[in-house]
């Protein structure tokens, strides 16, 4: 784990059953190597199969990925639910912004270098980056930012007040994203545009380590851990 001097903020984990986080402050910081878009101590998370070699994402062959690219449904994750880390009042839910209907390496690489190196949040949609995207206010200046969500998926609405382990959507393929995943932070804004990313840890969830799950208490997963959480 990283040494950073700010008290992550504890949450719930966000989804049920077994997952693996790629991007995570647990193994870098900024985990996405930026502080843009409040991200700074971000997570991304993708549920994988860990008896293939590489823990592929999806079901179909490497080489059918990297020549044809992959349908959305044979990605793992893709559809899961995504819950609510925390009671608060939601105050983004954007949704409508259409998935692309398959993955391809090559464009999902040039859009993402696109948004990295031209966006400008004075001209361009912010969906363009998050997608569909849920925001909801957790405490005093403490915002949770659940991102790259499924098309239609949003069940909650702006102003709801909603409790901590609540459905609020499913895992997708919206925005700048090379994969489906749930993309996972905290901000001390609801401008995703402005916000500066906040650190935070999960209250609980499972580690599988020398052949048994073993439980974690507020702590932060690593790039390589596979983990699990059931409420």
């Amino acid at each position: 784990m990283m040494i950073d001097t700010r008290e992550p903020i504890i949450v719930e984990f966000p989804m049920r059953g077994e997952w693996l986080s790629p991007n995570t402050p647990g193994s870098r910081i900024p985990s996405h190597g930026t502080n843009k878009f409040g991200s700074r101590y971000a997570y991304d998370f993708i549920q994988v199969d860990w008896e293939r070699k590489g823990w592929p994402a999806y079901r179909v062959s490497l080489s059918q990925y990297l020549l044809f690219g992959v349908p959305l449904h044979e990605y793992y994750c893709w559809g899961q639910e995504v819950y609510a880390p925390c009671d608060g009042v939601i105050v983004q839910a954007e949704d409508g912004y259409e998935e692309r209907a398959r993955t391809n390496l090559l464009s999902d690489m040039s859009n993402a270098y696109k948004n990295a190196r031209y966006f400008d949040p004075k001209k361009d949609d912010v969906q363009s980056v998050a997608g569909n995207y849920i925001i909801m206010k957790c405490g005093d200046n403490v915002y949770a930012a659940l991102v790259h969500l499924q098309v239609g998926s949003i069940k909650v609405s702006v102003g709801q007040r909603i409790k901590k382990g609540e459905l609020v959507g499913r895992v997708g393929h919206s925005g700048n994203s090379f994969a489906p995943h749930l993309h996972f932070q905290l901000m001390d804004s609801s401008d995703i545009n402005t916000a500066n990313g906040l650190p935070s840890a999960f209250e609980q969830y499972e580690v599988f380590r020398d052949g048994e799950w073993k439980k974690q208490f507020n702590c932060i997963p690593s790039n390589k851990d596979r983990i699990r959480f059931h409420s």
